[in-house]
């Protein structure tokens, strides 16, 4: 299929105007901050935005309400998370967050560290939509699922498979090929495209594309499924410090715990599950952490409901919205209901305060179902005479 429109999403110098202001996209490839960064991050949104950072489902960040652009950019820049203000929406990077730290795999955080650069360092490379995505999964299979158009996974012994379009390609490269593979891959995307927005929407695009980077598949192919679980909680790492995984309710975290965070003066990861990873702290301060910050809201148990749940912008920032979904899908999660035995379906449940859910599940406005996860879930969609229920079974 071809695209009748050109890619329009948002980034820091492309704003998206949203029904309650400038919208800005900030990339943060692999996930990774620094304090400093975060910091940043924190004075842009109590400054310039709406108070809080949106974490989305590619490991990256929004404001919202932005009120100047122009220091919006600057201050972002100076901190390093604005390097090249030509490429600055390709850099869609998500990475395996726990890799270098946890598990026997691959540390491939060099490797992302290549990548950006790479795309960074070809001005051909600018002109890729903004949603093409690249994934590094260091064969732990966290990242491999998540649709990517470009993408390497770990096979354990120095070789990655070629992920395009989703799926396995067959082809293999070496850990020292893989970053020209996939900068080369995304040289073949633009050859083979004519407006498309997604490598899934060019007609046999894996075979064609595969054909150009002239290499020869295999008979192998690797199955991946989404990761429906973050990492979340105490998590010893192989050098002997500790990490913390901390859920985000709804993907919202306050500049006031974003800057308690920068505080920590540790390594922050994002992760596409619209949670962080705090890394490489003492037992000592990883306790002290948690009795500060779940207090103020950040999610340390596993088994909170809040993990299990997404939901879209909503009122007031989506003007295609019928309601404030995220008030309602809190009060769902806040009563109790969000963690029934089974979900109650329905084509029309009047109330929001009716709505009986289980599972994973994810609330939409409308029905485009914005932001909605990949995978079995629970789609429970705002309707102008109340919500739809629709269990994974249907």
């Amino acid at each position: 299929m071809s695209r009748t429109t050109a890619d329009s999403c948002p980034g820091v110098l492309q704003l998206h105007e949203a029904a309650d202001g400038p919208l800005a996209r900030v990339r943060i490839p692999g996930g990774r901050l620094a304090p400093g960064q975060l910091r940043t991050l924190a004075e842009a949104a109590h400054r310039l935005g709406d108070g809080n950072i949106e974490l989305t489902s590619r490991g990256n960040v929004q404001l919202r309400r932005v009120r100047d652009a122009g220091a919006l950019a600057d201050l972002l820049g100076n901190a390093g998370l604005l390097p090249s203000r030509t490429h600055e929406r390709i850099r869609n990077i998500i990475a395996s967050p726990l890799s270098g730290r946890i598990g026997p795999h691959l540390d491939i955080r060099p490797l992302v560290t290549a990548l950006d650069a790479r795309l960074l360092d070809s001005p051909r490379l600018a002109g890729l939509p903004g949603r093409v995505l690249f994934t590094v999964d260091d064969g732990r299979g966290d990242v491999s699922g998540l649709r990517p158009d470009i993408g390497i996974h770990g096979l354990g012994d120095d070789r990655f498979a070629l992920l395009l379009a989703g799926r396995d390609s067959g082809v293999r490269v070496s850990a020292g090929e893989a970053v020209e593979t996939l900068a080369a891959a995304a040289h073949g995307f633009l050859e083979l495209g004519t407006g498309q927005w997604r490598l899934q929407e060019i007609d046999d695009g894996i075979e064609r594309l595969t054909a150009l980077l002239g290499r020869a598949p295999g008979t192998e192919r690797l199955e991946f499924a989404e990761t429906a679980d973050p990492p979340i909680g105490w998590l010893p790492q192989d050098d002997g410090l500790v990490a913390l995984g901390a859920g985000v309710r709804l993907g919202s975290l306050s500049a006031r715990i974003a800057e308690f965070l920068a505080a920590i003066e540790r390594p922050i990861l994002l992760t596409p599950w619209r949670s962080l990873v705090i890394t490489d702290l003492g037992d000592g301060p990883a306790e002290q952490v948690v009795r500060v910050l779940a207090p103020m809201g950040l999610l340390f148990d596993a088994d909170s409901p809040w993990l299990r749940i997404t939901a879209c912008t909503g009122r007031p920032g989506c003007a295609k919205s019928h309601t404030d979904i995220r008030a309602d899908a809190a009060a769902a999660v806040e009563a109790g209901r969000t963690t029934a035995a089974r979900t109650l379906e329905a084509d029309t449940v009047p109330a929001a305060a009716a709505v009986v859910t289980s599972g994973r599940q994810h609330w939409s406005g409308c029905d485009r179902h914005c932001g909605r996860p990949a995978g079995s879930i629970t789609e429970v969609t705002a309707t102008p005479g109340g919500y739809r229920v629709v269990s994974p079974s249907n």
